[in-house]
């Protein structure tokens, strides 16, 4: 990544997208636009609604001159790593892809989410060190890179997940491998809930939804003192399971900052420009959507 203190002269017009179903409420062409006008780059960034039988053709239009890659969200972030020629070292231990990179007709999965999330829960004061443990809501990519994000923390980890099945296939693909790390699938009553210091929202229950929660009658007042609620949901601004944690005196905090944080490093991972948070940022003061 080279780093650029200002805007500099475009080399021509360039694309990147958003693969999403659905697509149209994404803020991420709002940011985006906003970084390519801060770095003088000629460039544009589209919201496409890609429907999981499109999304190989889709994927294969990004190796075409001109196209920078693709970021991806639901339902994508899984089915599109068969569909690359190559993986980071994140994307490969994730098994997700959120951002994909063009160069010269090869395409390199990454995954900034997790680094994005990492950078957010910094923002929000989150205390590594602390050794607490951390519930991920969830078992879909942005639970994986959630898992991924926690235990480079050196937190245990335990998955919650509507279907049981799936948390405890998301927790073998760190554990069978390394059976050191402490990543279980659970149900709410098996979780020692005293012993946690982080939820992460990293379903879509609460997606423009402001009454649906992943944590029906559940009693916050039960975590570790100081413990931080994180909801990857951001529209609307205050879910309903970040307005339950802060009624019982628990800190929470929405996606936002992981949104931003994310777009930063795709667009750098596109262009090699280093652009500013705080262009990502400004550019979400004025509406609310889903990545």
């Amino acid at each position: 990544m080279s780093e650029n203190a200002g805007p500099q002269a475009s080399p021509g017009p360039q694309q990147a997208y958003l693969f999403a179903d659905p697509a149209a409420h994404s803020l991420s062409p709002r940011m985006h636009r906003a970084a390519f006008a801060w770095a003088g780059l000629d460039g544009a960034y589209e919201a496409r609604r890609v429907t999981a039988d499109e999304l190989p053709q889709a994927v294969a239009g990004l190796r075409h001159t001109g196209v920078l890659g693709a970021n991806l969200s639901l339902p994508h972030k899984e089915s599109v790593v068969a569909l690359l020629d190559d993986l980071t070292p994140a994307a490969q231990s994730i098994r997700a892809v959120n951002t994909v990179v063009h160069r010269e007709g090869r395409l390199t999965g990454d995954n900034t989410d997790a680094p994005g999330l990492a950078q957010a829960l910094s923002d929000a004061g989150y205390p590594w060190s602390q050794g607490a443990g951390v519930v991920v809501l969830g078992a879909g990519g942005a639970a994986r890179a959630a898992v991924y994000t926690a235990l480079r923390g050196e937190q245990n980890v335990w998955v919650l997940n509507r279907t049981r099945a799936r948390a405890e296939e998301l927790a073998a693909d760190w554990t069978a491998p390394n059976p050191e790390i402490q990543v279980r699938a659970a149900d709410r009553h098996e979780i020692p809930w005293s012993e946690v210091g982080l939820i992460i929202n990293a379903s879509s229950a609460g997606l423009n939804a402001p009454d649906e929660t992943p944590l029906a009658e559940f009693d916050f007042g039960t975590l570790r003192p100081g413990a931080l609620v994180y909801d990857m949901v951001y529209k609307p601004a205050e879910t309903r399971v970040m307005r339950e944690a802060r009624a019982a005196g628990v800190r929470a905090e929405n996606g936002l900052g992981m949104l931003a944080h994310q777009a930063r490093l795709a667009f750098a991972a596109w262009t090699g420009r280093d652009v500013p948070v705080e262009v990502f940022l400004s550019a979400l003061e004025d509406g609310g959507g889903a990545a």
